[in-house]
């Protein structure tokens, strides 16, 4: 199916399972590999985009590893023969002193930053250098209308985290998602010229049932994990 002149449809890949999403660890900027569940998922996402016979004008990718590692994963299915697109705004929530802990740990050894990470209270950026909630907003609509103006009239694909995923749902509908942001889900966007927003379909997990996922995904706030 065609892509309109005036719009460009993203869809927007969450990176595979990581041994932190296994541990519950907080991650935001810091890295974590793969783990093997996150590789097979990783090669599940990308036979299912194979299998769709779409045209990608595209592949965009966090510099993060675990999305780069997702990233050449679907390139390489898919027979995508140009470089990733890295942009470094399609980075996680960045959280401070909080990456690298588990939130029962955070309550000893970051508890200052834990306590502003569940208040309810969008301004206030998290202790050690981490975004507020507004800030990351601000950024994820930077990053998908600055892809989508490089994109009218053509679909590609992004690979990116549950925080920026779920900010994106809040961008598009005014609320946040039901239920958790899965590993490798598919979520598709169509964002115009005019910078509207639609969600085509969200939370596509069809391509992992063979292989499994985690029930919990970080989506940047205190509701997700």
């Amino acid at each position: 199916m065609a892509v309109p002149s005036n719009v460009a449809e993203l869809l927007v890949v969450r990176h595979g399972e990581t041994d932190w999403n296994a541990l519950g660890r907080l991650q935001g900027h810091a890295e974590s590999d793969l783990n093997e569940a996150g590789k097979k998922q990783a090669q599940a996402v990308a036979e299912k985009l194979a299998s769709l016979g779409l045209e990608f004008a595209a592949i965009y990718s966090s510099d993060l590893q675990r999305a780069l590692d997702t990233a050449q994963a679907i390139a390489e299915k898919c027979q995508f023969r140009s470089k990733i697109t890295v942009r470094e705004n399609l980075r996680e929530r960045c959280l401070g002193d909080l990456e690298g802990f588990t939130r029962t740990e955070a309550r000893t050894a970051a508890p200052e930053a834990l306590k502003v990470f569940m208040k309810n209270d969008d301004s206030l950026p998290i202790p050690g250098g981490g975004e507020s909630m507004e800030q990351l907003c601000v950024r994820v609509q930077d990053a998908f209308e600055q892809i989508a103006s490089e994109n009218l009239g053509k679909r590609v694909v992004v690979v990116t985290h549950g925080g920026v995923l779920r900010t994106s749902h809040i961008i598009a509908r005014g609320l946040p998602c039901i239920g958790k942001v899965v590993n490798a889900s598919i979520n598709t966007f169509r964002i115009s010229d005019e910078k509207e927003w639609e969600i085509c379909s969200w939370g596509d997990v069809g391509h992992l049932q063979d292989i499994g996922f985690l029930n919990t995904g970080f989506g940047g706030d205190k509701l997700s994990g």
